[in-house]
């Protein structure tokens, strides 16, 4: 006599519920079944494809302090051993401890040259008052000199007032920043940049997205770090940073990021798991205090109820709690229907050449910006950052002479810039570049824009009350919230995964409490974003 496997219906085939998929399959005897409303994988981290030419949305560094995630990533995608540097290997150290790449000279080449992990290079700056400024900022003679020696002074004096008599208590985001930069450093590198990220005055985020994203992260830090690279570009030592957000090489999939969930939904597949695209939940049933199934609404415009012991969600916290049924409490879909979010837009933009960078030497190609991206904190334009496709990958350009550029603009749903003909977002883009004197427009040959609602889950509004969200939500024992849009909070791609293991450690030891999915990312001084 057979029996039937317990079901788990995984919400989002995004980095938290494909890893819950094939972590379920790896170490659980649960079904996993993912419902996925595109029919890409990987959400945010998926690769979008332009004419041969590959997007990575927002930019993902395959970088964590978390070993169980390096080591996952490495058994899905191994490491071109071709891409190591000079020596043979690397070594990435943070928080003293380290993270050893080094790859024996005789190990033979991974069997698909195509799926692999490169290692690459990473270099970010900030583009302000016309000047580069190293990201993240440094006190250093190029940020002085760039400042000029009266604002350095200024800044100089503010960050030890700030310190010697902090914000307290510390409420919003600029007292958050002011206490760890001081009032100059703010207003110059982060208030202007911040509010075009989020839309709303610095007064009016959380400083809890400054405690997740940037705790770690201060001027002493910098100035340390800063020192201990020229002492030992001095004595011809390699350095490899100690704080995450200051790391300088990091691995990515050949064919961006959208490779590696591709290659994990295939292995979803593979081992068991069903996994329906196009299809979209529409109805979260409860009975019991217990979910019992979710109605899906497929591709083709029917609906489905799917049966399951387990629901796994990482799709917006506003959507699951409006398709509750019965309804949730008055209370909690009021705060759950206004969470606010801030959406997302890449334009795509391939030109033949730049006005800033260097060409390869000894050819007459494209001038070529070294960065990975470009912060842009000039006030009198929209854009956010400057992606440079090929140096994040160069399997990401088709045309080794183009220059295959990303423009981020950070919107909301339905506002002008949203709502603009696909035509008319290039052409602005074009002109915003033209004006702070990156691109000729003449070089533009090709553009294409992409639209991404709920990128990013915001810390203002309603978020202050979120706590009655989630005491409601985790109260439902086989329910688990994970990743960044389920949990509605700011996190990147490993803290995601891990949000995603800890729920099946959950689902296979029985434990219905949910605070080890919520102490995920709330201690470690993880950064990529300023």
């Amino acid at each position: 006599m057979t029996t039937t496997p317990p079901v788990a219906l995984i919400l989002g085939a995004g980095p938290a519920g494909l890893t819950a998929a094939l972590e379920l399959l790896r170490r659980t005897g649960v079904k996993p079944i993912v419902v996925e409303a595109s029919e890409a994988f990987g959400g945010l981290s998926r690769t979008v494809v332009h004419r041969g030419f590959r997007m990575d949305l927002g930019g993902h560094r395959f970088f964590s302090k978390s070993d169980w995630v390096m080591d996952w990533w490495q058994e899905v995608l191994p490491i071109d051993t071709t891409t190591l540097p000079a020596d043979g290997g690397m070594t990435l150290t943070y928080q003293a401890r380290q993270r050893n790449l080094r790859v024996p000279g005789d190990v033979a080449p991974p069997a698909d040259p195509e799926r692999v992990l490169l290692v690459r290079d990473r270099l970010s700056r900030i583009f302000h008052r016309g000047r580069f400024f190293d990201y993240p900022i440094r006190l250093d003679f190029n940020t002085v000199r760039n400042l000029g020696f009266l604002r350095s002074m200024r800044a100089g004096l503010s960050y030890v007032a700030a310190h010697a008599v902090p914000r307290r208590p510390e409420v919003t985001l600029e007292d958050f920043l002011i206490n760890r930069f001081g009032r100059e450093l703010y207003r110059e590198f982060f208030e202007s940049y911040t509010e075009k990220v989020w839309g709303v005055p610095c007064t009016q985020i959380s400083a809890d997205w400054g405690a997740q994203r940037i705790k770690g992260l201060s001027l002493k830090r910098a100035i340390a770090h800063a020192l201990r690279s020229g002492l030992d570009s001095a004595l011809g030592r390699t350095t490899e940073s100690k704080h995450t957000s200051l790391i300088e090489r990091f691995l990515y999939p050949r064919l961006g990021p959208g490779q590696m969930w591709e290659e994990v939904a295939r292995r979803v597949r593979e081992a068991g798991g069903t996994i329906v695209t196009g299809a979209r939940a529409e109805r979260l049933r409860l009975c019991d205090g217990r979910v019992t199934g979710v109605d899906v609404r497929l591709a083709d415009g029917t609906t489905r109820t799917c049966d399951c012991d387990y629901a796994i969600s990482s799709i917006p916290v506003r959507e699951l709690v409006a398709n509750a049924q019965p309804a949730a409490p008055a209370e909690v879909r009021d705060v759950a229907e206004r969470l606010p979010y801030r959406d997302f837009i890449t334009v795509g933009l391939a030109v033949r050449d730049t006005l800033i960078g260097a060409r390869a030497p000894g050819t007459a190609g494209p001038r070529l910006p070294p960065d990975n991206w470009i912060y842009v904190q000039e006030p009198d334009v929209r854009i956010g950052r400057i992606q440079v496709f090929n140096n994040w990958s160069p399997a990401l350009v088709p045309d080794p002479s183009v220059v295959w550029l990303g423009l981020e603009y950070f919107c909301a749903e339905g506002d002008d810039l949203w709502s603009m003909p696909d035509a008319d977002v290039v052409a602005f883009g074009v002109r915003e570049l033209a004006k702070i004197g990156i691109v000729d427009p003449a070089d533009v040959v090709d553009g294409t824009v992409v639209r991404v609602p709920k990128a990013y889950p915001a810390y203002t509004g309603a978020y202050e009350r979120f706590d009655v969200v989630r005491e409601w939500l985790d109260a439902i024992p086989n329910l688990f919230l994970i990743g960044r849009n389920g949990m509605h909070r700011y996190n990147n791609q490993d803290h995601s995964m891990l949000t995603a293991k800890a729920a099946v450690d959950n689902i296979a030891s029985g434990r219905s409490d949910k605070s080890n999915l919520w102490s995920i990312n709330v201690d470690d001084d993880y950064l990529e974003e300023k």
